[in-house]
């Protein structure tokens, strides 16, 4: 096996991998073990809840947010962003880390669904459903990968303090795209609640795999295994 074969095993398909198993077995747990117990009996209540409480304002931005986490726009902006990257640092780590980590937790999310079936909400949902299993969500966990990876890339460019506070914001965003996918009656807390462990891990992964500047491939690894 090759060096670079041997460390994107070991860094990027092995970590990725185990991902998947843990999301896998949380689903199995929240849908098969322990779906009689609390607090995934009370889901069912906080989901009629917010239903119960949708008003035209809200409707509006859940939608924006429900939008922006959308299969087509996490594309749009992820390519565009990794675009800019490459263009304005005249290197490719940073663009490369963020598509990683978005595709990571996307590859995560779809196989996950072939093994999980989870019905969505029995509310009235605001949007179309997507044939996939409810749990986990991709929106939320895309726009975990997307938006918290771009955080990071921002807040470690940065110099100044208040550009790396302003850059961390950028959390906000997937906050408000879980919110939004359960007030809308598309997802269940506990889906929304798998997708952040799924795009925060694909984060961590790929920044340690990608944008540690100390991590050798390729040549560097072999001159340094060999120096």
């Amino acid at each position: 096996m090759s060096i670079v074969a041997a460390q994107s095993f070991k860094r990027l398909i092995l970590p990725i991998a185990v991902l998947l198993g843990v999301i896998v077995g949380l689903g199995l747990l929240v849908t098969k073990v322990l779906a009689g117990d609390w607090p995934f009996t009370a889901e069912d209540a906080l989901n009629r809840e917010l239903a119960g409480d949708r008003t035209d304002s809200w409707n509006a931005v859940t939608l924006f947010f429900s939008t922006v986490a959308s299969t087509p726009v996490i594309i749009g902006v992820t390519a565009l962003t990794a675009l800019i990257l490459r263009l304005v640092l005249h290197r490719w780590r940073e663009a490369l880390f963020l598509c990683a980590a978005v595709t990571a937790q996307a590859l995560v999310f779809f196989f996950a669904t072939l093994i999980i079936d989870r019905s969505r909400p029995d509310v009235p949902k605001m949007d179309k459903s997507p044939p996939t299993s409810s749990f986990p969500s991709g929106h939320t966990s895309a726009a975990v990968a997307l938006y918290a990876g771009l955080a990071l890339v921002l807040a470690l460019l940065a110099r100044r303090t208040w550009v790396k506070a302003l850059a961390w914001t950028l959390l906000l965003v997937p906050i408000a795209v879980a919110l939004s996918r359960m007030y809308r009656g598309m997802h269940h807390p506990s889906d929304v609640a798998a997708s952040f462990v799924n795009g925060a891990v694909c984060v961590a992964v790929m920044a340690r795999s990608v944008l540690d500047r100390t991590v050798g491939w390729g040549r560097e690894r072999a001159a340094a295994l060999t120096g």
